[in-house]
């Protein structure tokens, strides 16, 4: 029984604050009401997926909301010089995100992975340089672009796309070599090093990776809005990324790490939001809640090592 609850420690929290809520929350009570917050947390979902392989590498990535916004900049500012055709224009709308969200992470990887920087300084520093480069690409202000496609798939292909990644991201992470390295390299880097591990190379992809899930993050979430705002959208989303893997049971250290519950993570934080506003608490108060669950999550964390 101890060994369940702890497997599905995060599963049964969720539970237990979904009839915390539905009990004093009539909203919560609302079955449409879910399916809401589901799409709520798909955007900061799909980029918590990747930062749980950077985190269970042993790294952190501080610079995920800047790359988001950096990357549906560039690709809603060129998509429409490249083609005039709806279908023509999102696959261009697509192509240009994953580059520019690879091209962002394989920065941060190659600091961080083969040139030995410390993750955080090397995030921490390119987070600034891609929310600049995005505030003067976009002139500080939207870019904006009509493509009935992207809106089309955003509406009805948003909450698959984040079950589909979280349930690849899973397996990945449970089942496959690259998984078992990724691991490996966050429990003791100098081990794996000397098991015959590329180490840098698996720090690297995991960066990659984490890139990657940022521009499709910033697709779908400008397919839903009609653009992106370079200056306010992905503001806070490290913030969110890293509290649901923590919250998730993963380990701040690294070598412990689980896409689902990563996924239960992001659920929490995002019933909560909700349950603080239905309860009638000040939205500028939820910061603070997160601030406060991320510090526990860890300090139980770091009681069960000790």
């Amino acid at each position: 029984m101890k060994k369940f609850i702890a497997s599905y420690a995060s599963w049964i929290a969720l539970l237990l604050l979904l009839i915390l809520c539905a009990a004093t929350c009539e909203s919560f009570r609302i079955p449409a009401n879910y399916i809401v917050m589901l799409r709520q947390a798909c955007y900061t979902g799909i980029i918590a997926i990747g930062m749980t392989f950077v985190i269970g590498a042993g790294g952190i990535d501080l610079s995920v909301g800047s790359l988001f916004a950096l990357s549906g900049v560039i690709a809603f500012k060129l998509a429409p010089f490249c083609c005039t055709s709806p279908a023509g224009q999102l696959l261009c709308l697509a192509a240009i995100a994953l580059a520019a969200g690879a091209a962002g992470g394989a920065l941060n990887g190659a600091l961080a992975g083969f040139a030995k920087l410390p993750p955080f300084i090397v995030t921490l520093g390119t987070m600034s340089i891609f929310r600049s480069l995005a505030l003067y690409l976009g002139d500080a202000g939207r870019v904006s672009l009509s493509n009935p496609l992207l809106t089309a798939i955003d509406s009805g292909a948003t909450l698959w796309i984040f079950l589909f990644a979280g349930a690849a991201g899973a397996f990945i992470l449970s089942r496959s070599v690259f998984g078992v390295r990724v691991r490996a390299v966050g429990s003791n880097e100098k081990v794996a090093r000397f098991s015959g591990i590329n180490t840098g190379m698996i720090q690297f992809k995991t960066y990659l990776l984490t890139g990657m899930l940022c521009a499709l993050s910033a697709l779908l979430w400008g397919g839903r809005l009609g653009g992106i705002s370079s200056a306010n959208d992905g503001t806070g989303y490290e913030l969110d990324a890293i509290a649901a893997v923590i919250v998730g049971g993963s380990s701040m250290s690294g070598g412990k790490a689980a896409v689902t519950g990563t996924v239960a993570g992001i659920l929490i934080l995002t019933v909560i939001s909700n349950a603080l506003v239905a309860w009638g608490i000040s939205p500028r108060l939820q910061e603070c809640v997160k601030g406060a669950v991320i510090i526990i999550a860890v300090l139980s964390q770091y009681r069960k090592e000790r």
